[in-house]
């Protein structure tokens, strides 16, 4: 066996156990740190595969950007991960014929592939290059590119309304209110007479007998 070849099977078995783990971990913020795992994993067949820009967007983009933000949510909303297992086991049915049907689509799909697949040489140098892709994007796959952008829109509205949501452990403002404020309003001068505690004593002392 190669050594390129040791090292494809080395990164699919982590991915695989990685994306296992995302959806068996208890906690969620483990299960983020897995799919950052299955990120680093995906890009490392990536560079295996002479797509390197591929392999570097896949880092930079999902694991420094989106993963961050994802768990940064996670940590926000506080989730209670035992009032939503509570209801675990009277959706199981449901989930389980819904996966059913998933696993059979993609396994046709999969077939359908593996009976018209041609091996013809390809050229490893137009793999992951920028001009290519960027002209596979804008031109075959239009349509697909901007309703990813729409739905990634949605999702990120989604989670900053869910952030700013009114919650009774924790204080709110508004901020078109904190907008308005004058300076008069943050700061209101009161004119107290002085006192002082040594004038209090002396008067104390000559109205005695």
């Amino acid at each position: 066996m190669e050594f390129k070849t040791a090292l494809f099977y080395a990164f699919s078995a982590i991915m695989i156990l990685a994306a296992t783990r995302v959806i068996t971990a208890r906690n969620p913020v483990h299960a983020a740190l897995f799919l950052v795992l299955a990120f680093f994993s995906a890009a490392g067949i990536w560079m295996l595969l002479e797509a390197e820009f591929l392999a570097i967007v896949l880092v930079l983009v999902y694991v420094g950007a989106v993963m961050v933000l994802f768990l940064f949510v996670v940590m926000m909303l506080d989730i209670d991960t035992d009032k939503m297992r509570e209801g675990f086991w009277g959706y199981l049915p449901i989930a389980s014929f819904v996966g059913v049907i998933i696993v059979l689509e993609m396994a046709a799909v999969l077939w359908r592939s593996f009976l018209s697949f041609d091996q013809q040489p390809v050229n490893a140098g137009n793999i992951g290059g920028t001009k290519e892709l960027g002209l596979l994007i804008y031109t075959k796959y239009i349509y697909g590119f901007e309703i990813a952008a729409a739905i990634l829109l949605v999702a990120i509205i989604a989670a900053v309304a869910l952030t700013l949501r009114k919650r009774k452990d924790t204080k709110h403002f508004d901020p078109a209110d904190a907008v308005r404020v004058k300076r008069n309003d943050r700061l209101k001068i009161v004119k107290i007479a002085p006192v002082t505690t040594r004038g209090q004593a002396e008067a104390e002392v000559k109205e005695a007998p």
